[in-house]
């Protein structure tokens, strides 16, 4: 493929296996939003079938709101992040050591990614974990955010992600799914802006406008409810 296509897997979705065949980088969840020891082993096999590289997805521990409550200080403190994320990766990694596999890369998850994204105390703590589990793994970080600055800053391989099925504010960040505007549904649309971020480095912004941007993987999201249609439209788009 022109360029990774990434979706976040092993989420309990019925859609993960019709998913497979067209992406190329997987983030598996961990257990702590979704998922348990049963659908991790079954997404890395399906990963392993269809040649997928494999990622841990880490969260705050909060399956009650799948991950998408910022915990920061509401039952989490800044001092647990290094162990909450290297705990997930123990987890994930002991599955893949069942199949005789390695992690690819660390995509943090939900409101643990978007706290990360604007607040270079808790980027620096999640490249913290991942230096001390494995300074090879690659972060994944939402495009030109605070991750990227603490990834360089701990050593680690960083690499801009950009979104098919989430819209932007002007300031280069996500808009939130508490807005009705957050999730891109129409297919034309999620294809003219994964083409204008891959092949201008631009995206369109809310209110109007466009911005610069750094594409070097897109992420599709498992469970939106038009994710197969999205994955082949962008495959094909992109082979």
């Amino acid at each position: 493929m022109l360029i990774d296509l990434n979706c976040d897997m092993g989420e309990g979705m019925d859609t993960d296996e019709a998913i497979f065949p067209y992406i190329s980088s997987a983030n598996i969840s961990c257990g702590y939003h979704a998922g348990d020891a049963d659908t991790m082993r079954r997404t890395v096999e399906l990963a392993l079938r269809n040649h997928v590289a494999i990622g841990a997805h880490p969260s705050y521990p909060d399956r009650a709101n799948f991950g998408r409550v910022d915990m920061l200080g509401k039952g989490i403190e800044i001092e647990e992040l290094c162990d909450l994320v290297v705990n997930q990766l123990i987890i994930l990694q002991a599955i893949c050591d069942e199949f005789g596999t390695e992690l690819h890369h660390v995509k943090p998850h939900g409101a643990l990614y978007n706290r990360a994204a604007k607040d270079l105390a808790v980027s620096a703590r999640i490249c913290r974990a991942i230096r001390e589990f494995d300074p090879s793994l690659k972060l994944y970080g939402l495009s030109g955010s605070m991750m990227r600055d603490a990834a360089i800053a701990h050593g680690l391989a960083f690499v801009n992600e950009v979104f098919a099925d989430r819209t932007y504010q002007p300031d280069g960040s996500l808009t939130p799914r508490t807005s009705p505007d957050a999730l891109i549904e129409d297919p034309a649309r999620c294809i003219a802006q994964v083409e204008k971020m891959v092949k201008e480095g631009r995206v369109a912004v809310m209110g109007g406008g466009e911005i610069d941007i750094v594409a070097e993987t897109i992420c599709l999201h498992g469970d939106g409810s038009h994710a197969v249609e999205f994955a082949k439209l962008i495959y094909t788009l992109m082979a």
